[in-house]
């Protein structure tokens, strides 16, 4: 129990009195089954998966890794509500709690998207929902969604067909091993978001949503609903931190929408974040340009022509919409986020407002719900506390903001040292060379990786075809990423660098960086961040972003500005971060914190 409760940060009692009752009798069951050596991987989280109770790992018959996860219920009776067959009514229980079967189905999903060992064979993974306390006739309601093997139930009247089922699954050979390639294999290069969205948006694939996505997602159906029913028109908010899963909210939203028929599309303020859409979601579409737009697209839009609009990126709403010269005639000085919100039935925002990193940026959740209420227009709010990038870690989201004095709620706490995650692996580099060397190894063992970094440095137009290393940093040297959407020489533009061939060898800012992940992210720490007496300081003269540093941006903006753009920055990897500091004492600094 000591150990469970160290594991799984804050448990209820519900949950310790559950383990308490509840895995001495599975694990009974192996034993009586003559599988004492299967491995049983207790509140084990993966990178996508909310906990299941339990995992077990062993060998198959034929010798190959095969693995059962297990939601244990010690319920003596449950019923499906009468309204919702995926929730059911237990006695004494305040609230429904999803159908066990719902819960097995998702671990099952998410462990074959996931887990290497499986590469992606269905027929290795089985879900098990034990009623260990029930007879068979008090959850009979339950078993109407008992399909296939990854929905299996069984209960206290049926303990001999679970131990048969066991038997049938599992040999007896140890399943340690299997365990550990389970494990490890979980944690190798994840599938990046746009070939994600490529596969939802050809409906090759799906999401599978947690039950905070499914939230927000369940919200923007149900005014959709309202929508088509009544003409009923409603504002959706999603906020989260980076990697909480908006993004995935939107492009499985578009994909079922679209699927049923219902007219949706996404917008972004972001010139890459739009194009890259557009190019490995929208490919082969033949409307990428109509799915995936820009928030200034909707300048001359006088009422809903859509009945979802998704504004991903929403933290970079800007004032007003600035079009290209030639179209400045169009623009009506109209506020952007009344263009969007008019603009679609269910406008719904996808947004983090610590990604706010210019100065013109307004997006946030008082803004539109400001809006929204002073046209009169219901209103939903979601937040997304989840964390799925960063290995899943939470600890390293909350590190990095007391890193850099950003606190989510209160106020800002010490840095503190790293105190390390399996899930994620953070590193100090001291050069450049070192961290390009880090990162080089990773990606010869097949992750993603690219460098950032703050802009500190000038951004000068090629020379004679080539780009110009502006970034030069004691012998080493590498230029900005291409500053257009036309190609020098092997590296490719603007963009695509987070994504295609010959973007390592650039260095990205803030603006192409943002809205991307990489397995492995390298940040370059430059002279506008610097460490004095213990805290990070922004240093005004050490950054060269004209729109940031100008004049007209005050102190405070420029600092949350400076801070913003960095917890972007170090919150692109999906597996692992590679730092390096410029200024020395900053280096130091990160020494005494990152072991």
């Amino acid at each position: 129990m000591a150990h469970l409760v160290d594991q799984v940060r804050g448990p209820t009692k519900a949950e310790q009195t559950s383990w308490k009752n509840s895995l001495p009798r599975l694990a009974e069951d192996l034993v009586e089954a003559g599988l004492g050596q299967v491995e049983m991987l207790i509140e084990s989280q993966f990178l996508d998966l909310s906990r299941a109770d339990v995992v077990l790992a062993g060998i198959d018959h034929d010798g190959r890794d095969t693995y059962v996860a297990v939601e244990l219920k010690r319920w003596r009776s449950a019923k499906l509500c009468d309204d919702d067959p995926d929730h059911v009514r237990v006695p004494n229980l305040k609230s429904n709690p999803k159908h066990p079967l719902v819960q097995v189905r998702g671990y099952c999903d998410r462990l074959i998207s996931l887990a290497g060992p499986l590469h992606g064979e269905a027929d290795r993974i089985g879900g098990v929902a034990y009623l260990h306390n029930a007879e068979e006739s008090a959850v009979i309601d339950l078993f109407h969604l008992a399909v296939d093997e990854h929905t299996r139930i069984f209960t206290q009247s049926t303990r001999g067909a679970f131990i048969e089922y066991l038997r049938i699954r599992f040999s007896p050979k140890p399943g340690k091993d299997a365990a550990d390639r389970l494990l490890k294999g979980s944690e190798g290069p994840a599938k990046p978001l746009m070939l994600y969205a490529s596969d939802v948006v050809k409906k090759r694939d799906h999401f599978v949503l947690s039950t905070e996505q499914q939230v927000a997602y369940n919200q923007v159906m149900n005014a959709v609903e309202d929508a088509r029913r009544a003409r009923l028109r409603r504002v959706v908010v999603v906020t989260g931190g980076p990697g909480s899963g908006k993004s995935a909210v939107a492009l499985q939203l578009l994909s079922d929408l679209g699927a049923r028929g219902i007219t949706a599309s996404i917008a972004t303020g972001s010139q890459s974040f739009t194009q890259s859409l557009r190019r490995f979601a929208g490919g082969g579409n033949g409307r990428p340009q109509q799915l995936f737009q820009y928030f200034n697209s909707f300048v001359e839009d006088k009422g809903p022509r859509q009945t979802v609009l998704l504004c991903d990126e929403a933290h970079r709403l800007r004032a007003t919409s600035r079009l290209h010269f030639s179209q400045k005639h169009l623009e009506t000085g109209r506020p952007q986020i009344e263009e969007l919100v008019n603009a679609a039935y269910v406008p719904v925002f996808l947004l983090d407002e610590h990604q706010v990193v210019r100065p013109d940026e307004i997006g946030s959740l008082a803004a539109i719900r400001g809006y929204a209420d002073a046209e009169g227009l219901a209103f939903t709010h979601v937040h997304l506390s989840e964390q799925f990038r960063c290995g899943g870690s939470d600890l390293y989201d909350r590190w990095v903001r007391d890193l850099l004095g950003l606190p989510l709620n209160g106020p800002a706490r010490t840095p503190g040292v790293w105190p390390g995650d399996k899930r994620f692996g953070v590193t100090l580099a001291g050069t450049p060379a070192e961290m390009e060397a880090i990162l080089h190894e990773k990606m010869r063992m097949g992750y993603s990786a690219r460098i950032s970094a703050g802009f500190c440095w000038p951004w000068s137009k090629p020379v004679d075809g080539r780009l110009v290393p502006d970034i030069r940093i004691n012998g080493w040297e590498r230029p900005w990423n291409v500053k257009g959407e036309r190609k020098v020489g092997n590296a490719p533009t603007q963009s695509y660098w987070a994504l295609a061939e010959g973007g390592f060898d650039q260095v990205g800012c803030i603006y192409t960086a943002q809205g991307f992940e990489f397995d492995w992210a390298g940040v370059i720490i430059g002279p506008d961040l610097v460490a004095r007496s213990g805290r990070l300081r922004t240093e005004r003269n050490g950054n060269c972003d004209p729109k940031v540093s100008a004049r007209s941006v005050d102190d405070p903006k420029f600092d949350l500005l400076v801070r913003n753009t960095y917890k972007v920055l170090l919150t692109r990897g999906l597996a692992g971060v590679v730092i390096y500091a410029v200024d020395d004492e900053t280096r130091e600094f990160l020494a005494t914190l990152i072991k």
